[in-house]
């Protein structure tokens, strides 16, 4: 895949959701946005990692804030363009590719939208191989790039450049000027050379995304087993099929934060299964008994079409599939798992990796 037309936007954003575990906002949204920036200016050019030259400017662009939020409050247009100048203006320089921070939903088609929107190339990879949703949550941070300087927009006109001591402060703070903002910003940040692009980013996420979109579509068209084709191509496992009887959702610091509870049917019934998510989904508990959690991938798709849901799309009688995927094998790092393993995000258990 070359080039990003129109018509690549809608299975890009189903597989991107997919990988989203559940956040990085919503993938249809996106997926209008990045129809409308790509029949407007133009299809994107895909670029592998391994094609950048190390005196690359690559500049990863995202939306900020809690999903529930951005449903709501969708970006204007040209915080794009004035989060890109800002960094543009304190670098020196101008950027020659767009990034992707995460893979996740709407924050897979934020840098479509950007790079349509500019006419620079999109690099074909991203910082997480999912989404999480704190922004020091990335690979950049356990190889030790900064996040700093980055530029925050707002669709009335604010804008803000910020320089951190570290990623965790970065966060803090672009946390609070977000929710200021109305709990939604789009972010421009880690600024990166070829080299630590290549070698720091998840390399051939977008394509990735595209082939898992496709697959459902398939399977749906063959009136197969969709879950089953996704958690088998991903290494992963289905963990229950069940109905949503229950999901608590609310808007705390410029998250959305909550839990739902699915009651088992097929060879599931009789069990419940629990799941806790900040944005993204966090653990799964079965019956009880933790069957799933960060940094691996919880994701839930709808069981009768196999159309990925995020967190703030579950709704009471949704019968669904949740599937665990095995993370990217660098999350599964020490270091990597102090930043983005469960006893991060609160829970007093470790991390249990999933298997097929």
């Amino acid at each position: 895949m070359e080039l990003i037309e129109a018509a690549d936007v809608t299975v890009i954003a189903r597989g991107a959701a997919i990988l989203g575990a559940g956040g990085g906002g919503d993938p249809w949204l996106g997926s209008l946005m990045a129809q409308h920036a790509i029949e407007r200016h133009g299809p994107v050019r895909l670029v592998p990692p391994g094609e950048l030259q190390d005196d690359a400017f690559v500049l990863p662009v995202a939306l900020m804030g809690a999903p529930t939020v951005i449903v709501e409050k969708a970006p204007a247009g040209d915080e794009f363009r004035r989060a890109f100048a800002s960094l543009e203006q304190y670098r020196g320089r101008a950027v020659s590719h767009v990034g992707c921070l995460e893979v996740g939903g709407l924050n897979s088609m934020v840098p479509i939208v950007s790079a349509a929107m500019t006419g620079l190339p999109l690099v074909d990879a991203d910082g997480m191989g999912r989404a999480f949703p704190e922004l020091q949550m990335v690979l950049l941070t356990v190889d030790g790039i900064s996040c700093s300087p980055m530029a925050l927009a707002d669709e009335k006109g604010n804008a803000l450049l910020l320089t951190a001591v570290d990623n965790e402060w970065a966060e803090r703070i672009a946390r609070s000027a977000t929710v200021e903002m109305g709990c939604s910003a789009t972010i421009a940040l880690y600024p990166l050379n070829g080299r630590e692009a290549r070698e720091s980013l998840v390399p051939h996420t977008l394509t990735l995304a595209r082939d898992l979109g496709l697959l459902v579509e398939q399977t749906r068209a063959a009136h197969e087993d969709a879950a089953e084709a996704v958690a088998a191509h991903a290494r992963g496992r289905v963990l229950a099929r069940g109905t949503v009887v229950d999901v608590q959702r609310r808007t705390v610091a410029g998250f959305a934060r909550g839990s739902a509870i699915i009651e088992g049917f097929d060879e599931w019934a009789g069990s419940r299964l629990e799941l806790d998510f900040q944005n993204e989904h966090l653990v799964a508990r079965l019956d009880g008994e933790l069957v799933a959690s960060v940094p691996d991938l919880i994701c839930v798709l709808d069981a009768e079409n196999g159309e990925p849901l995020t967190t703030e799309s579950l709704r009471f009688g949704y019968r669904v599939a949740v599937l665990a995927l095995p993370c990217h094998e660098r999350w599964r790092t020490a270091a990597a798992l102090e930043l983005v393993g469960p006893r991060k995000f609160g829970y007093d258990h470790d991390y249990r990796p999933v298997a097929p």
